[in-house]
């Protein structure tokens, strides 16, 4: 039986590199396709050639959203999705043997500011303003691709956790620093998912040939921002956090948002993701509470302010 064979393109990020590890210690020979010098290719080398006889492509590219939604960096959001995909789309389109299965990501912010349902990939509706534009053409270029044989998969991700980096470090330095209430009125609510759990999910996809078009990768346990903000205290906050928690009204978060140069958006919008097509293929999260998962992520992460990259 011949090595699987797994193209990650975009594996430099956080959900990215933490894929690349996970599926080689499962065995597989992963190939990587980047911007950095520990890519296995770059964008400009011949792609079709590295996804010639594949098991599967696994795209992540896309510039970082935590930024100031200015005229330049917003191009740059798009067209790093959307320039990336239809790259991979013409390299796919180029092979004789092309992967039989290709999953993309998208974002569960896709669907409307929600606070009095959950959005499933049926009956979900989607919403409207920049971050959906971005993720409509992002699965518009997926959904285009002049590919056949190849099954496609939108990964419509909610806000991933685990140590080390990503979405959680901003909320545990503001826990850690005495801010970590809730942030607006705390009742948006916040559907996530466990880094370890989105490593499952793409593992499950590629071994079930029905699931295909959009996939919501959230567990079933969403929470409110203050009930999130809470439990970040208490596993991740420190002795600081014990003692106060000074919450964030929105105005604030806009002002501090334009400080550090990000969108307040990103915490303030209600995001609300059911993973109905994951739960209903027979998809069991590892951690699916949070309670659960960032008890997990205490045991790697260390004391004090953690960085932050911000775009």
């Amino acid at each position: 039986m011949s090595q699987e064979t797994i193209v990650i393109a975009g594996a430099g990020g956080f959900i990215g590199r933490h894929l690349t590890a996970r599926f080689r210690a499962e065995g597989a020979h992963v190939v990587t396709i980047g911007r950095g010098s520990d890519a296995t290719a770059g964008w400009d080398d011949n792609l079709a050639e590295l996804l010639e006889g594949s098991s599967a492509l696994i795209n992540l590219a896309g510039r970082s959203v935590s930024c100031r939604y200015t005229l330049r960096t917003a191009d740059e959001i798009f067209r790093s999705r959307t320039e990336t995909t239809k790259a991979l789309g013409r390299a796919l389109a180029d092979c004789s043997a092309p992967p039989p299965v290709w999953v993309n990501a998208s974002t569960g912010t896709i669907y409307r500011d929600a606070r009095d349902r959950p959005q499933d990939e049926t009956t979900g509706e989607l919403g409207t303003g920049f971050s959906v534009e971005v993720a409509r053409a992002w699965e518009h270029e997926l959904n285009a691709a002049p590919v056949t044989g190849v099954r496609r998969v939108a990964l419509r991700m909610s806000i991933v956790m685990g140590a080390h980096g990503g979405a959680l470090s901003p909320s545990i330095n503001l826990a850690r620093t005495g801010f970590g209430g809730r942030q607006g009125d705390g009742g948006q609510m916040l559907s996530w998912v466990h880094v370890d759990d989105v490593q499952r999910a793409i593992r499950h996809i590629l071994t079930h040939e029905q699931i295909e078009g959009p996939v919501n990768v959230a567990t079933r346990n969403p929470v409110t921002n203050d009930e999130f903000m809470d439990a970040v205290r208490r596993h991740l906050g420190g002795p600081v956090s014990a003692r106060a928690h000074v919450p964030l009204p929105a105005w604030s978060l806009r002002l501090g948002a334009r400080i550090i140069q990000t969108e307040a958006e990103l915490v303030l919008k209600s995001r609300w993701v059911d993973p109905a097509a994951l739960v209903d293929s027979g998809f069991e999260f590892a951690h699916p509470t949070l309670d659960d998962a960032l008890a997990q992520i205490a045991t790697e992460t260390p004391r004090g302010f953690l960085p932050v990259t911000l775009g």
